[in-house]
């Protein structure tokens, strides 16, 4: 019998439906079943680009992950092509497929500061990725992924740059830079 603070291992089954469901989250930018699905301490490797407030571990971090990515993209899924579990280990190969409808801005670290903005040419993308999820205590504790930004860039229009998107880029980082200082 296990103690009051014991939690069960998951199955595999469990492992997978944690990941799969962490990835649909994010898709959908369900910021209600965010608490459901990861820990207090989770910790998302990748946001080092994003803003600061998606930098903080838990729920919340997860939820301005959910919102900063909800600004650049609509129509997202992902597609689920491998699964491979190694005890509490998720690795999914995914084709990830979103439109740009706003855009996407890049922060520096540890700043904060933005540091690029690629403004939406309404397009959409299909890439490859890798995502790495990590299940503790009945909730996804770790995520982090191998991703093809190359491609999306490729795809979304934003390299190679032509100079009218050059200085789209150039008037969505100023307005960016501006909009950041008012907030604080």
């Amino acid at each position: 019998m296990n103690s009051p603070l014991e939690v069960p291992h998951p199955t595999i089954g469990q492992v997978e439906r944690l990941a799969r469901e962490h990835l649909r989250i994010f898709a959908a930018g369900d910021l209600a079943a965010v608490a459901a699905n990861v820990t207090a301490d989770y910790l998302n490797h990748r946001s080092v680009d994003e803003p600061l407030e998606a930098r903080v571990r838990g729920p919340e971090g997860f939820r301005a992950t959910l919102r900063w990515a909800k600004r650049a993209f609509a129509e997202m899924r992902f597609e689920v092509h491998q699964v491979a579990i190694a005890g509490d280990v998720v690795a999914l190969h995914v084709t990830f497929h979103g439109r740009q409808h706003g855009p996407f801005v890049v922060y520096d670290s540890p700043e904060g500061r933005v540091t690029d903005v690629f403004p939406s040419n309404g397009r959409s993308f299909a890439v490859r990725h890798t995502h790495w999820i990590t299940v503790s205590n009945g909730a996804v504790s770790e995520h982090d992924a191998v991703r093809d930004d190359l491609g999306m860039a490729k795809q979304l229009g934003w390299i190679p740059p032509n100079p009218l998107y050059l200085s789209r880029m150039i008037f969505a980082l100023m307005k960016e830079r501006r909009a950041r200082r008012r907030l604080g």
